[in-house]
């Protein structure tokens, strides 16, 4: 495993404007309608952020985004730029130390859509949860009897809002992303979201991967609807080994599942102030985010 001083926690960036703080990315403000995501280290589960980063999460999040980018470029509009590097950041004014390089990608603005736009093609997680209850996800029917981790007919479109909790990521239905976006936009939407899916998937399977689900976000640039942000990275999206893959109960996935695994186990609750994790937890999602970089890029770091 390759070695890092320190986890990038946060960020600072002399003359430039921080537009927004998630709890992975923050948004500096760059010249002619452009912006700067820088991907931390920050590691967050249940919607805290934890203390504790996890090295180069944030090179492999923007690494992976990157390379989807390049991928699909040709058939889905997107805002992507390049990668920050010494000649970028000479170019766009950024002021920066190394540090930054690697992590940081130099985007377009957008006008981004309120929504996040989910695509499943396995009954996992919150589809799953909401599955059981009455054999549908957003309003959309599915057969009865399936089991976890079920393989649906095709993929769906499952989209939740982007509101303030306690209303972030709540599932909404079609219909009520035509009200948000309007009826074509919101078409746009679904149907690029789709086919980025089917793409990912196909491309992951040559790989032994499974996408079991994943979520994008989209933007309006010159009313062309555009996809912004992160792309079928570990963060975003459900990873599941092919040859492992057994429907009936919970996959094993190359994400935040040690943290969440450990964080169940603790007689801790999101009231609390986060804990640190132990150097095991980190190391064990390091690792994981450096394999899932390798199988789909097909790069070491």
């Amino acid at each position: 495993m390759q070695t890092e001083k320190n986890p990038m926690l946060a960020t600072e960036l002399s003359g430039l404007k921080l537009l927004h703080q998630g709890k992975v990315r923050d948004v500096y403000e760059l010249p002619d309608n452009h912006v700067l995501l820088v991907a931390t280290d920050r590691a967050s589960a249940f919607d805290i952020v934890l203390p504790t980063g996890i090295p180069h999460k944030g090179e492999v999040l923007t690494q992976i985004s990157a390379f989807w980018y390049e991928q699909t470029s040709d058939v889905i509009p997107n805002a992507f730029i390049a990668i920050l590097n010494q000649d970028i950041a000479d170019k766009f004014g950024v002021q920066c130390t190394r540090d930054y390089f690697g992590r940081s990608m130099v985007m377009k603005k957008t006008e981004v859509l309120k929504i996040e736009a989910v695509v499943r093609g396995y009954l996992s997680g919150s589809g799953w949860d909401e599955y059981k209850q009455n054999s549908s996800i957003c309003a959309i029917e599915l057969p009865n009897g399936l089991l976890e981790s079920s393989q649906l007919v095709e993929p769906i479109f499952t989209p939740t809002t982007k509101a303030e909790p306690p209303d972030h990521d709540a599932h909404i239905n079609y219909e009520q992303v035509e009200q948000l976006l309007g009826s074509e936009i919101a078409n746009a939407v679904k149907l690029r979201a789709l086919a980025l899916y089917r793409y990912g998937s196909h491309y992951v399977a040559q790989q032994g991967l499974i996408i079991a689900d994943t979520k994008f976000e989209f933007g309006l640039l010159n009313n062309e609807v555009t996809l912004i942000d992160e792309v079928m990275t570990p963060d975003s999206s459900r990873f599941w080994s092919s040859e492992q893959y057994f429907p009936g109960k919970s996959q094993e996935s190359f994400d935040k599942q040690p943290l969440r695994d450990y964080l169940k186990n603790l007689d801790w609750n999101i009231h609390q102030p986060p804990p640190e994790l132990p150097e095991e937890v980190v190391n064990s999602m390091t690792e994981r985010y450096l394999q899932a970089h390798k199988i789909i890029t097909g790069r070491n770091l």
